[in-house]
Protein backbone atom coordinates (compact mmCIF):
# COMPACT_ATOMS: atom_id res chain seq x y z
CA UNK A 1 0.00 0.00 0.00
CA UNK A 2 2.59 2.62 1.10
CA UNK A 3 4.59 1.53 -1.78
CA UNK A 4 1.77 2.28 -4.54
CA UNK A 5 0.95 5.36 -2.61
CA UNK A 6 4.57 6.38 -3.22
CA UNK A 7 5.06 5.44 -6.63
CA UNK A 8 1.15 7.59 -7.23
CA UNK A 9 2.69 10.78 -5.63
CA UNK A 10 5.60 11.27 -7.76
CA UNK A 11 4.19 10.24 -10.76
CA UNK A 12 1.61 12.35 -10.39
CA UNK A 13 3.25 14.96 -8.74
CA UNK A 14 5.87 15.34 -11.70
CA UNK A 15 2.90 15.34 -14.33
CA UNK A 16 1.82 18.57 -12.38
CA UNK A 17 4.85 20.03 -12.58
CA UNK A 18 4.54 19.19 -16.37
CA UNK A 19 1.65 20.40 -17.15
CA UNK A 20 1.89 23.48 -14.86
CA UNK A 21 5.05 24.58 -16.32
CA UNK A 22 3.34 24.02 -20.28
CA UNK A 23 0.93 26.45 -18.86
CA UNK A 24 3.21 29.08 -18.36
CA UNK A 25 5.16 28.45 -21.40
CA UNK A 26 2.26 28.75 -23.74
CA UNK A 27 0.29 31.60 -21.31
CA UNK A 28 -2.90 29.35 -21.65
CA UNK A 29 -5.34 29.40 -18.63
CA UNK A 30 -7.15 26.12 -20.29
CA UNK A 31 -5.10 24.02 -18.44
CA UNK A 32 -5.92 25.37 -14.94
CA UNK A 33 -8.70 22.49 -15.66
CA UNK A 34 -6.35 20.13 -15.59
CA UNK A 35 -4.39 21.05 -12.60
CA UNK A 36 -7.17 21.48 -10.57
CA UNK A 37 -8.77 17.45 -11.89
CA UNK A 38 -4.94 16.42 -10.55
CA UNK A 39 -4.81 18.44 -7.62
CA UNK A 40 -8.59 16.22 -6.51
CA UNK A 41 -6.49 12.94 -7.33
CA UNK A 42 -3.26 13.80 -5.45
CA UNK A 43 -5.58 14.95 -2.41
CA UNK A 44 -7.40 12.05 -2.23
CA UNK A 45 -3.81 10.42 -2.23
CA UNK A 46 -2.87 12.21 0.43
CA UNK A 47 -6.09 11.45 2.91
CA UNK A 48 -5.13 8.29 2.43
CA UNK A 49 -1.69 8.38 3.52
CA UNK A 50 -2.51 10.98 6.44
CA UNK A 51 -5.75 8.46 7.79
CA UNK A 52 -3.66 5.34 6.76
CA UNK A 53 -6.61 3.82 5.20
CA UNK A 54 -7.90 2.61 1.63
CA UNK A 55 -9.91 4.47 0.06
CA UNK A 56 -13.05 2.68 -1.42
CA UNK A 57 -13.11 1.61 -4.98
CA UNK A 58 -15.04 4.69 -6.21
CA UNK A 59 -12.71 7.01 -4.87
CA UNK A 60 -9.79 5.03 -6.01
CA UNK A 61 -10.93 4.70 -9.30
CA UNK A 62 -11.18 8.59 -9.22
CA UNK A 63 -7.56 9.16 -7.77
CA UNK A 64 -6.17 7.50 -10.58
CA UNK A 65 -8.38 8.82 -13.08
CA UNK A 66 -7.93 13.00 -12.04
CA UNK A 67 -4.49 12.19 -11.22
CA UNK A 68 -2.74 9.99 -14.02
CA UNK A 69 -5.11 8.99 -16.68
CA UNK A 70 -6.59 12.65 -17.70
CA UNK A 71 -3.10 13.97 -17.69
CA UNK A 72 -0.88 11.12 -19.18
CA UNK A 73 -4.07 11.49 -22.21
CA UNK A 74 -3.35 14.91 -22.73
CA UNK A 75 -0.06 14.41 -22.66
CA UNK A 76 -0.12 11.60 -25.99
CA UNK A 77 -3.09 13.18 -27.75
CA UNK A 78 -0.88 16.61 -27.98
CA UNK A 79 2.05 14.49 -29.19
CA UNK A 80 0.20 13.01 -31.68
CA UNK A 81 -0.88 16.42 -32.72
CA UNK A 82 -4.45 16.06 -31.42
CA UNK A 83 -4.82 19.88 -29.99
CA UNK A 84 -6.87 18.93 -26.84
CA UNK A 85 -6.36 21.87 -25.41
CA UNK A 86 -8.12 23.90 -28.31
CA UNK A 87 -10.86 21.75 -28.27
CA UNK A 88 -11.64 22.45 -24.94
CA UNK A 89 -11.68 25.92 -25.39
CA UNK A 90 -13.84 25.19 -28.56
CA UNK A 91 -16.40 23.25 -26.88
CA UNK A 92 -16.40 26.50 -23.97
CA UNK A 93 -16.98 29.11 -26.49
CA UNK A 94 -20.13 26.61 -28.08
CA UNK A 95 -21.56 26.15 -24.23
CA UNK A 96 -21.33 29.96 -24.11
CA UNK A 97 -23.27 30.18 -27.04
CA UNK A 98 -26.01 27.93 -26.02
CA UNK A 99 -26.87 30.26 -22.87
CA UNK A 100 -26.82 32.88 -25.20
CA UNK A 101 -23.94 34.30 -24.27
CA UNK A 102 -22.08 35.82 -27.29
CA UNK A 103 -19.44 38.14 -25.79
CA UNK A 104 -18.02 35.57 -23.24
CA UNK A 105 -17.77 33.32 -26.21
CA UNK A 106 -16.27 35.48 -29.00
CA UNK A 107 -13.70 36.53 -26.04
CA UNK A 108 -12.98 32.66 -25.71
CA UNK A 109 -12.70 31.93 -29.37
CA UNK A 110 -10.47 35.59 -29.81
CA UNK A 111 -7.63 34.37 -27.39
CA UNK A 112 -7.93 30.67 -29.09
CA UNK A 113 -7.36 32.05 -32.58
CA UNK A 114 -4.47 34.46 -31.15
CA UNK A 115 -2.66 31.64 -29.32
CA UNK A 116 -3.06 29.10 -32.29
CA UNK A 117 -3.75 31.33 -35.35
CA UNK A 118 -4.35 28.08 -37.35
CA UNK A 119 -7.17 26.60 -35.74
CA UNK A 120 -9.81 26.20 -38.34
CA UNK A 121 -13.18 25.72 -36.37
CA UNK A 122 -12.03 29.03 -33.64
CA UNK A 123 -11.70 31.34 -37.26
CA UNK A 124 -15.11 29.56 -38.86
CA UNK A 125 -16.84 29.91 -35.48
CA UNK A 126 -15.87 33.40 -34.48
CA UNK A 127 -16.70 34.86 -38.34
CA UNK A 128 -20.69 32.98 -37.78
CA UNK A 129 -20.49 34.97 -34.70
CA UNK A 130 -20.01 38.33 -36.19
CA UNK A 131 -22.23 37.74 -39.73
CA UNK A 132 -24.62 37.00 -36.61
CA UNK A 133 -23.91 40.51 -35.01
CA UNK A 134 -24.37 42.06 -38.43
CA UNK A 135 -20.09 42.67 -38.61
CA UNK A 136 -19.79 41.80 -41.96
CA UNK A 137 -16.58 42.72 -42.58
CA UNK A 138 -14.97 40.91 -39.47
CA UNK A 139 -17.20 38.24 -40.86
CA UNK A 140 -15.30 37.74 -44.29
CA UNK A 141 -11.86 38.39 -42.55
CA UNK A 142 -12.51 35.29 -40.40
CA UNK A 143 -14.24 32.88 -43.21
CA UNK A 144 -10.78 34.09 -45.54
CA UNK A 145 -9.00 33.01 -42.59
CA UNK A 146 -10.64 29.34 -42.42
CA UNK A 147 -10.32 29.15 -46.48
CA UNK A 148 -6.68 29.86 -46.04
CA UNK A 149 -6.42 26.82 -43.29
CA UNK A 150 -8.97 24.71 -45.08
CA UNK A 151 -9.09 25.12 -49.05
CA UNK A 152 -11.74 22.24 -49.01
CA UNK A 153 -14.06 24.63 -47.00
CA UNK A 154 -16.92 25.48 -49.96
CA UNK A 155 -19.04 26.85 -47.45
CA UNK A 156 -16.44 29.61 -46.15
CA UNK A 157 -16.32 29.96 -49.78
CA UNK A 158 -19.82 30.97 -50.26
CA UNK A 159 -20.78 32.53 -47.17
CA UNK A 160 -17.53 34.91 -48.00
CA UNK A 161 -19.22 35.74 -51.77
CA UNK A 162 -22.94 36.01 -49.80
CA UNK A 163 -21.37 39.10 -47.63
CA UNK A 164 -19.92 40.57 -50.41
CA UNK A 165 -22.78 40.78 -52.43
CA UNK A 166 -25.24 42.19 -49.39
CA UNK A 167 -22.00 44.85 -49.07
CA UNK A 168 -23.04 45.56 -52.71
CA UNK A 169 -19.75 44.19 -53.85
CA UNK A 170 -21.18 42.25 -57.04
CA UNK A 171 -18.36 42.22 -59.14
CA UNK A 172 -15.98 40.38 -56.41
CA UNK A 173 -19.39 38.09 -54.71
CA UNK A 174 -19.59 37.39 -58.90
CA UNK A 175 -15.81 36.60 -59.24
CA UNK A 176 -15.85 34.41 -55.92
CA UNK A 177 -18.66 31.77 -57.12
CA UNK A 178 -18.02 31.42 -60.25
CA UNK A 179 -14.17 30.20 -58.74
CA UNK A 180 -16.47 28.26 -56.37
CA UNK A 181 -18.29 26.47 -58.81
CA UNK A 182 -15.59 25.50 -60.97
CA UNK A 183 -14.26 23.68 -58.04
CA UNK A 184 -17.77 22.15 -57.09
CA UNK A 185 -20.72 22.71 -59.86
CA UNK A 186 -23.34 20.63 -57.85
CA UNK A 187 -23.18 23.66 -55.13
CA UNK A 188 -26.89 24.38 -55.16
CA UNK A 189 -26.81 27.46 -52.76
CA UNK A 190 -23.84 28.88 -54.78
CA UNK A 191 -25.39 28.81 -58.15
CA UNK A 192 -28.98 29.74 -56.68
CA UNK A 193 -26.93 33.09 -55.48
CA UNK A 194 -24.73 33.28 -58.58
CA UNK A 195 -28.49 33.29 -60.84
CA UNK A 196 -30.17 36.11 -58.40
CA UNK A 197 -26.88 38.23 -59.03
CA UNK A 198 -26.80 38.34 -62.59
CA UNK A 199 -30.21 38.62 -62.90
CA UNK A 200 -29.90 41.33 -61.19
CA UNK A 201 -27.14 43.04 -63.60
CA UNK A 202 -29.44 42.44 -65.92
CA UNK A 203 -26.88 39.40 -67.47
CA UNK A 204 -29.43 36.75 -68.93
CA UNK A 205 -27.11 35.03 -71.10
CA UNK A 206 -25.11 34.37 -68.38
CA UNK A 207 -27.31 33.85 -65.64
CA UNK A 208 -28.85 31.12 -68.42
CA UNK A 209 -25.60 29.53 -68.96
CA UNK A 210 -25.35 29.34 -64.67
CA UNK A 211 -28.49 27.17 -64.83
CA UNK A 212 -28.24 25.12 -67.43
CA UNK A 213 -25.34 23.98 -66.04
CA UNK A 214 -27.37 23.86 -62.61
CA UNK A 215 -29.91 21.54 -63.98
CA UNK A 216 -27.26 19.01 -65.34
CA UNK A 217 -27.28 17.79 -61.16
CA UNK A 218 -30.69 19.27 -60.16
CA UNK A 219 -32.64 18.69 -63.19
CA UNK A 220 -35.66 18.32 -60.95
CA UNK A 221 -35.16 21.62 -58.66
CA UNK A 222 -37.98 24.23 -59.29
CA UNK A 223 -36.20 27.18 -58.13
CA UNK A 224 -33.56 26.45 -61.21
CA UNK A 225 -36.23 25.37 -63.96
CA UNK A 226 -38.65 28.72 -62.69
CA UNK A 227 -35.71 31.26 -62.63
CA UNK A 228 -34.52 29.91 -66.52
CA UNK A 229 -38.16 30.82 -67.57
CA UNK A 230 -37.81 34.27 -65.96
CA UNK A 231 -34.23 34.56 -67.85
CA UNK A 232 -35.41 33.26 -71.21
CA UNK A 233 -38.72 35.49 -71.04
CA UNK A 234 -35.92 38.18 -70.54
CA UNK A 235 -33.96 37.46 -73.47
CA UNK A 236 -37.79 37.36 -75.82
CA UNK A 237 -36.47 33.25 -76.01
CA UNK A 238 -40.33 32.78 -75.33
CA UNK A 239 -40.21 29.01 -76.73
CA UNK A 240 -37.35 27.94 -74.42
CA UNK A 241 -39.07 30.41 -71.57
CA UNK A 242 -42.24 27.99 -71.89
CA UNK A 243 -40.24 24.58 -71.98
CA UNK A 244 -38.93 25.52 -68.68
CA UNK A 245 -42.15 27.28 -66.87
CA UNK A 246 -43.44 24.21 -67.92
CA UNK A 247 -41.35 22.14 -66.00
CA UNK A 248 -41.48 24.53 -62.65
CA UNK A 249 -45.31 24.29 -63.18
CA UNK A 250 -45.06 19.85 -63.37
CA UNK A 251 -42.35 19.96 -60.13
CA UNK A 252 -44.95 22.58 -58.53
CA UNK A 253 -48.27 22.14 -59.14
CA UNK A 254 -49.08 25.43 -57.46
CA UNK A 255 -46.32 27.50 -58.99
CA UNK A 256 -49.63 30.21 -60.05
CA UNK A 257 -46.30 32.79 -61.16
CA UNK A 258 -45.52 29.92 -64.10
CA UNK A 259 -48.89 29.26 -65.17
CA UNK A 260 -49.04 33.27 -65.36
CA UNK A 261 -46.42 33.21 -67.75
CA UNK A 262 -47.79 30.57 -69.88
CA UNK A 263 -50.39 32.13 -70.33
CA UNK A 264 -49.07 35.35 -71.19
CA UNK A 265 -46.79 33.45 -73.79
CA UNK A 266 -49.94 31.70 -75.30
CA UNK A 267 -50.68 35.27 -75.89
CA UNK A 268 -48.69 36.26 -77.22
CA UNK A 269 -48.30 33.67 -80.28
CA UNK A 270 -52.39 33.53 -80.73
CA UNK A 271 -53.11 30.44 -78.74
CA UNK A 272 -56.28 31.92 -76.70
CA UNK A 273 -57.68 28.19 -75.45
CA UNK A 274 -54.36 27.48 -74.18
CA UNK A 275 -53.89 31.35 -72.77
CA UNK A 276 -57.55 31.13 -71.08
CA UNK A 277 -57.01 27.55 -69.84
CA UNK A 278 -53.69 29.04 -67.77
CA UNK A 279 -55.12 31.91 -66.43
CA UNK A 280 -58.08 30.35 -65.09
CA UNK A 281 -55.47 28.48 -63.11
CA UNK A 282 -53.71 31.32 -62.00
CA UNK A 283 -56.45 33.30 -60.79
CA UNK A 284 -56.47 30.73 -57.67
CA UNK A 285 -53.10 32.86 -56.38
CA UNK A 286 -54.62 36.02 -54.43
CA UNK A 287 -51.24 38.20 -56.09
CA UNK A 288 -52.66 37.06 -59.95
CA UNK A 289 -56.34 37.19 -59.53
CA UNK A 290 -57.38 40.92 -60.39
CA UNK A 291 -54.82 40.13 -63.62
CA UNK A 292 -55.82 37.08 -64.71
CA UNK A 293 -59.10 38.32 -64.63
CA UNK A 294 -57.93 41.33 -66.49
CA UNK A 295 -56.34 39.02 -69.26
CA UNK A 296 -59.45 37.10 -69.41
CA UNK A 297 -61.84 39.53 -70.24
CA UNK A 298 -59.15 40.71 -72.96
CA UNK A 299 -59.33 37.14 -74.45
CA UNK A 300 -63.44 37.46 -74.38
CA UNK A 301 -63.10 40.77 -76.05
CA UNK A 302 -60.71 39.20 -79.00
CA UNK A 303 -63.39 35.99 -79.26
CA UNK A 304 -65.98 38.45 -79.46
CA UNK A 305 -67.91 37.25 -76.25
CA UNK A 306 -68.89 41.06 -74.70
CA UNK A 307 -70.73 39.77 -71.64
CA UNK A 308 -67.84 37.66 -70.79
CA UNK A 309 -65.31 40.13 -71.01
CA UNK A 310 -67.88 42.47 -68.69
CA UNK A 311 -67.76 40.19 -66.12
CA UNK A 312 -64.31 39.69 -65.69
CA UNK A 313 -63.29 42.98 -65.82
CA UNK A 314 -66.02 43.72 -63.61
CA UNK A 315 -64.26 40.62 -60.71
CA UNK A 316 -60.99 42.08 -61.39
CA UNK A 317 -61.94 45.37 -60.65
CA UNK A 318 -63.22 44.40 -57.53
CA UNK A 319 -60.51 42.20 -56.39
CA UNK A 320 -57.59 45.58 -56.69
CA UNK A 321 -59.53 48.11 -58.89
CA UNK A 322 -56.49 51.07 -58.20
CA UNK A 323 -54.56 48.31 -60.30
CA UNK A 324 -56.92 47.23 -63.30
CA UNK A 325 -58.84 50.58 -64.02
CA UNK A 326 -56.05 52.34 -65.22
CA UNK A 327 -55.46 49.49 -67.68
CA UNK A 328 -59.05 49.10 -68.57
CA UNK A 329 -59.37 52.83 -69.72
CA UNK A 330 -56.10 52.97 -71.13
CA UNK A 331 -56.72 49.91 -73.45
CA UNK A 332 -58.68 50.58 -76.84
CA UNK A 333 -59.93 46.94 -76.50
CA UNK A 334 -62.72 48.03 -73.76
CA UNK A 335 -63.92 50.90 -75.35
CA UNK A 336 -66.80 48.98 -76.97
CA UNK A 337 -67.87 48.32 -73.33
CA UNK A 338 -66.59 50.51 -71.08
CA UNK A 339 -69.75 52.51 -70.20
CA UNK A 340 -71.22 48.86 -68.94
CA UNK A 341 -68.09 48.11 -66.78
CA UNK A 342 -68.32 48.97 -62.45
CA UNK A 343 -65.18 51.48 -62.04
CA UNK A 344 -65.82 53.32 -59.08
CA UNK A 345 -65.99 57.01 -59.03
CA UNK A 346 -63.78 57.32 -56.01
CA UNK A 347 -60.88 55.49 -57.41
CA UNK A 348 -58.02 58.23 -56.94
CA UNK A 349 -58.59 57.63 -53.06
CA UNK A 350 -57.95 53.71 -53.04
CA UNK A 351 -54.61 52.95 -51.92
CA UNK A 352 -52.64 50.44 -54.56
CA UNK A 353 -51.57 47.17 -53.09
CA UNK A 354 -48.33 46.10 -52.12
CA UNK A 355 -47.17 43.38 -54.80
CA UNK A 356 -45.73 39.62 -53.19
CA UNK A 357 -43.89 39.11 -55.77
CA UNK A 358 -40.12 39.66 -56.11
CA UNK A 359 -38.25 42.20 -58.85
CA UNK A 360 -37.30 39.24 -60.92
CA UNK A 361 -40.81 38.13 -61.27
CA UNK A 362 -42.35 41.95 -61.36
CA UNK A 363 -40.17 42.62 -64.52
CA UNK A 364 -40.38 39.68 -66.38
CA UNK A 365 -44.23 39.39 -65.52
CA UNK A 366 -44.01 43.26 -67.04
CA UNK A 367 -41.96 42.09 -70.27
CA UNK A 368 -44.68 39.42 -71.66
CA UNK A 369 -47.40 41.63 -70.72
CA UNK A 370 -45.79 44.69 -72.97
CA UNK A 371 -44.63 41.74 -75.71
CA UNK A 372 -48.59 41.14 -75.44
CA UNK A 373 -48.86 44.51 -76.73
CA UNK A 374 -46.82 44.77 -79.17
CA UNK A 375 -47.19 41.70 -80.60
CA UNK A 376 -51.30 42.12 -80.30
CA UNK A 377 -51.36 43.34 -84.19
CA UNK A 378 -49.21 40.88 -85.95
CA UNK A 379 -51.01 38.39 -88.16
CA UNK A 380 -50.71 34.61 -87.45
CA UNK A 381 -48.62 34.17 -90.31
CA UNK A 382 -45.98 36.73 -88.87
CA UNK A 383 -46.28 34.75 -85.62
CA UNK A 384 -45.76 31.19 -87.46
CA UNK A 385 -42.47 33.01 -88.71
CA UNK A 386 -41.64 34.14 -85.19
CA UNK A 387 -41.59 30.70 -83.56
CA UNK A 388 -40.31 29.21 -86.39
CA UNK A 389 -37.21 31.42 -86.47
CA UNK A 390 -37.29 30.76 -82.50
CA UNK A 391 -37.46 27.05 -82.65
CA UNK A 392 -34.63 26.69 -85.02
CA UNK A 393 -32.38 29.38 -82.83
CA UNK A 394 -33.02 27.02 -80.06
CA UNK A 395 -32.02 23.66 -81.88
CA UNK A 396 -28.54 25.62 -82.59
CA UNK A 397 -28.32 26.39 -78.99
CA UNK A 398 -29.19 22.99 -77.28
CA UNK A 399 -26.85 21.41 -80.15
CA UNK A 400 -23.48 24.04 -79.05
CA UNK A 401 -24.19 23.07 -75.47
CA UNK A 402 -24.57 19.27 -76.55
CA UNK A 403 -20.91 19.99 -78.49
CA UNK A 404 -20.16 21.25 -75.33
CA UNK A 405 -21.13 18.82 -73.03
CA UNK A 406 -19.32 15.86 -74.65
CA UNK A 407 -16.15 17.75 -75.17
Amino acid sequence: MIIEQLIFTIFAFGLFVYIFFKMIHQNDTNYIGILILESIGIALNFVSVITQKHLNEFFSIIKYIFGIIIPVGIIIMEKKGVPLIQILNILKAKIYLKIGNNKKAKEQLINLVTRYPENYIGHKMLAEIYELEGGMRKAIDEYVQAIDINKQDYHSYYKVAKLLNNLEKTDEATQMLFNLLNKKPDYYDATALLGEILINKEMYKEAANVYQEALRYNPLSFEMNYNLGIVYTMLNDFQNAKIYYERAAEINSISYNSKYSLAEIALIYKELEEAERHFMEAIEDEELAADSYYELSKIAMIKGEKDKAIKFANIAIDIDSSKIVPKIKKDTIFIPIIARISIPFNIENIEEKESKLTNKELKSKEHLEEMFEKTRNLGYDDIKLLKSYRTEKNKEYIDKNENQREI
